[in-house]
């Protein structure tokens, strides 16, 4: 016997027979003698309505509102699914965030948690043996009282912060696919799914385009040493033993894998955009110039590089921002042309970026050197590089992305057994 936290997402709770199918699936563990907390998603779609619905309201929509109207959604399905519970002869109630409660900054919309306090929840499992449903995504902020919501993908987030509020062995995350694999199996086939994989490395791959996990997700896991188990929740519930291990994807720390490989995936990002400031100064505070409005702007900056003009007097910066905020970054940097003092803005939204993640790097030389070899005999062009101990990226041009992965995970021997 243990305590768990399941977590079921948007496509696995998108509709009333869907809902009776993860009752099953908790059932099963409550059955198996272990306490049980749940953590829900809204229904598949319904936070892009309530979403739209804000913008119908009002464009220009106060950010507060918006979270108490997104936040509706998780709180109708975990209503359902205590229902849903109770329906099997389960003792289960419905948990709002704020009624744990999930302490959060105020920043509406993409708040972070603080402090979750599981006592009431361990002292439930104790008298009652009562599951707690928790709405996922969501909390309250102690300066004003207000519902707060966590941003795409928190539910993940509440999950894995409740495991380790309530020291729960291991939090679940049942999503549509049976686990982590080794890049997308949609534009791989030979991809395959890891029975293991270490915290950081799927820290990389989620923040480098992985839609596994969301990244925080992640990030509490390796500062909690939670064990996430990514497993499908279309597998039927009556064929998994719940003392046995059914398939699935441990992630977990680097000591709880036997063996590490040099590379364990390859992920990918279309959602990129390249802007490149020519021939400015080279000289102190020009990069400051630059970046620092982007900052205020709030806009992320990824891969950074620099390098001299052609003229030989000044030097060139290119950097990559998220997509979506290409316009902004593009009219950032024009009403800052003042303070930097560039010639010439160019800019490109059809590019890619394709990272190769694994911790193995850290001791095997040349790990880089191959793939820039297999992509020069591909013929592939690479705009930009960047590195970091465990993972490197390469941007390159959008149409070429498939094939990049493609050749990337036949080299590093990703698609053998």
């Amino acid at each position: 016997m243990g305590r768990l936290v399941m977590k079921f997402g948007g496509t696995s709770v998108a509709n009333i027979d869907r809902i009776r199918n993860v009752a099953r699936h908790v059932k099963r563990e409550v059955d198996a003698g272990h306490d049980v907390a749940v953590v829900v998603s809204a229904m598949a779609g319904k936070t892009n309505e309530l979403v739209a619905w804000c913008r119908e309201a009002s464009p220009m929509h106060d950010a507060r509102e918006y979270d108490a109207v997104v936040a509706s959604g998780e709180q109708v399905t975990a209503g359902l699914l205590a229902i849903a519970l109770q329906g099997l002869g389960i003792q289960a109630r419905s948990w709002q965030g704020w009624q744990i409660a999930i302490k959060t900054s105020d920043a509406h919309a993409s708040a972070r948690i603080l402090e979750i306090d599981g006592a009431e929840l361990i002292s439930r499992f104790a008298d009652r043996k009562e599951v707690a449903v928790i709405a996922g995504f969501q909390g309250i902020t102690p300066q004003t009282g207000r519902i707060t919501t966590l941003g795409r993908g928190g539910s993940d987030t509440s999950a894995v912060a409740i495991a380790a509020a309530i020291h729960a062995d291991r939090c679940d995350i049942y999503t549509d696919v049976d686990g982590v694999y080794t890049t997308d199996p949609r534009v791989v086939p030979k991809a395959r799914r890891l029975d293991r994989i270490a915290f950081e490395d799927m820290l990389e791959l989620a923040s480098q385009g992985a839609k596994v996990l969301q990244v925080r997700s992640v990030e509490l896991g390796m500062v909690h040493n939670m064990p996430i188990f990514v497993r499908s929740s279309f597998d039927k519930p009556e064929d998994i033993d719940p003392h046995g291990a059914p398939p699935g994807t441990l992630i977990c720390s680097e000591e709880q894998i036997m063996e590490s490989h040099v590379v364990t995936g390859i992920a990918f990002s279309k959602d990129e955009a390249q802007i490149s400031v020519r021939q400015i100064q080279d000289k102190p505070g020009v990069a400051a110039a630059i970046f620092g409005p982007l900052a205020h702007a709030n806009i992320n900056v990824d891969m950074i590089v620099q390098n001299v003009s052609e003229d030989g007097a000044t030097t060139d910066l290119t950097f990559t921002v998220p997509a979506s905020d290409y316009t902004r970054a593009r009219d950032t940097i024009t009403a800052a042309k003042g303070a930097i003092g560039y010639a010439r803005l160019d800019s490109a939204t059809d590019v890619a970026k394709v990272s190769v993640i694994g911790s193995g790097m850290r001791s095997h030389a040349g790990v880089a050197a191959q793939a820039f070899a297999a992509l020069a005999a591909r013929n592939i062009n690479i705009r930009a590089i960047t590195t970091s101990e465990i993972k490197f990226s390469v941007l390159i041009d959008a149409a070429y992305t498939e094939l990049a992965v493609r050749t990337l995970h036949t080299l590093y021997g990703l698609d053998q057994a």
